[in-house]
């Protein structure tokens, strides 16, 4: 019976999509690719077909690439219906329909979720709306603050230093601006890569003539007397004064939409299992709704089957395209999600690498290079094994280090190529903050354990 049911779904089903981005492109993609022959539709909140959002805060801000024409390229047509600028309202699994703002319902036999996140506004409403204040996650608001950036303000308040303020930051310094950047913990990226890489980032701002703030909040911003922003207030009783401001605290995941729909949503994600079905709110599997990208939650294997909710462009990719096979495949042919995670940066001329979950680290170890040098390779170490490692412009060695992770590799690194310098011999603390404290855009979340959480034995090669 389900055999037969999945081959009729291949041939004349109805799957939905809602998510036009990345991860649901590459979705539909896939299930053209493997022999889906039925009804496809994507529902998008934007007005746009999907794009690629890396370059906007990167090459658009600095001009070298139209905010506009960022299109994602097409591996293959889909013949899909396209449902773009209407966002999913609600969602009834009992009659397995989509409600969209319009108003609109869409039947599905099967659905994939993939709505992704947004960015993170400035809290205080009336202080949000003031001229000036600028957010950055969609191309119209890469679109926006590059023309602002263009114009010359007299200066640039970042509120956040994670990777997205670190990027904008550094765009602005190419085009000659003034910056300030406010960061509530003790240095740029520690939420994603720890005080120790923090450190190294702290100083990179410094020397690209930066004015950095860390340990502080903004408290409030000031606008004239025609509602443009003129200052800013921080906890330290200092006040910036600005023509510009973006709000970079991160990002909060489009699961609002589900809430009454019964779905195991919340501000952390959608939980699915390892094959990207989504829980129910009582912790059993669905098996005609899935989940992939920035929204999932899900368990992974070589990293203790604790759920991630990783905002990655790789794993958009991958778990989408796991997530697609496994909607028109019998439960025999179903694969797991097992992708390595990955991340990268471009900031003040240095190319950031990562793989695996450096915020899992209880310390780390230089074995590549050197801090001084900003040319290095950090390991780190969780319970007494390899759980990531991070490269600055120093690449060459993360594909080995990505094979250590998956094999469960020990920690501390003993390997005749470890660089034997004084950071090298021993490792320190990775210098996480507190996880209870809320950090700006650690990119990885650790939300959580599966409650059938099995524990994974890792035997050292020899």
């Amino acid at each position: 019976m389900v055999t037969d049911y999945v081959d009729w779904l291949r041939r004349e089903g109805r799957i939905v999509i809602v998510g036009a981005s990345l991860a649901g492109l590459r979705a539909a993609e896939t299930l053209r690719a493997e022999g889906f022959a039925g009804e496809l539709t994507l529902i998008g909140d934007e007005p746009y077909d999907p794009y690629d959002r890396p370059p906007l805060s990167k090459s658009v801000l600095l001009g070298r690439a139209d905010p506009l024409h960022t299109e994602l390229p097409r591996r293959r047509e889909i013949d899909a219906k396209w449902r773009l600028g209407v966002p999913a309202a609600g969602l009834d699994m009992t009659v397995k329909r989509v409600r969209l703002a319009d108003g609109d319902e869409v039947e599905y036999d099967r659905l994939l979720i993939a709505t992704g996140v947004r960015a993170r506004p400035w809290p205080k409403e009336s202080e949000a709306q003031l001229d000036g204040v600028l957010l950055l996650r969609t191309r119209n608001d890469a679109a926006a603050l590059y023309r602002r950036l263009k114009a010359g303000p007299h200066r640039v308040l970042i509120i956040g230093a994670g990777f997205s303020g670190s990027e904008i930051a550094s765009a602005c310094r190419e085009m000659g601006l003034a910056v300030t950047v406010a960061e509530r913990a003790g240095a740029p990226l520690v939420g994603a890569l720890g005080g120790v890489i923090g450190g190294v980032s702290a100083e990179l701002y410094h020397e690209n003539g930066v004015d950095l703030r860390t340990g502080v909040m903004v408290t409030g911003l000031e606008g004239d007397s025609v509602g443009r922003v003129k200052a800013a207030h921080l906890s330290d009783e200092s006040v910036v004064e600005t023509d510009l401001v973006v709000v970079s605290l991160g990002s909060t995941r489009n699961t609002e939409w589900l809430t009454g729909s019964g779905l195991g949503a919340g501000p952390r994600g959608i939980a699915c299992d390892a094959g990207c079905r989504a829980f129910d709110f009582r912790g059993i599997v669905t098996d005609d709704v899935f989940v992939a990208g920035d929204v999932a939650r899900s368990p992974h294997a070589l990293f203790g089957y604790q759920f991630l909710s990783l905002e990655h462009w790789g794993n958009a990719v991958a778990q989408a395209e796991i997530a697609a096979h496994n909607m028109i495949s019998p439960s025999s042919d179903r694969r797991p999600h097992l992708w390595v995670p990955a991340f990268w940066s471009s900031q003040f001329g240095v190319n950031i690498k990562s793989v695996g979950v450096p915020p899992m680290g209880e310390q780390i170890m230089i074995t590549q290079g050197s801090l001084a040098d900003r040319r290095f390779v950090g390991v780190y170490g969780y319970q007494g094994r390899v759980i990531a490692a991070v490269s600055f412009d120093n690449t060459r060695w993360l594909e080995f280090y990505q094979r250590e992770i998956e094999r469960g590799a020990p920690f501390p690194v003993e390997y005749p190529t470890v660089d034997r310098r004084p950071e090298g011999r021993q490792p320190v603390p990775a210098d996480f903050p507190d996880p209870s404290l809320p950090t700006h855009g650690p990119g990885v979340t650790l939300s959580g354990y599966s409650p059938t959480d099995r524990q994974l034995v890792f035997t050292p090669a020899h």
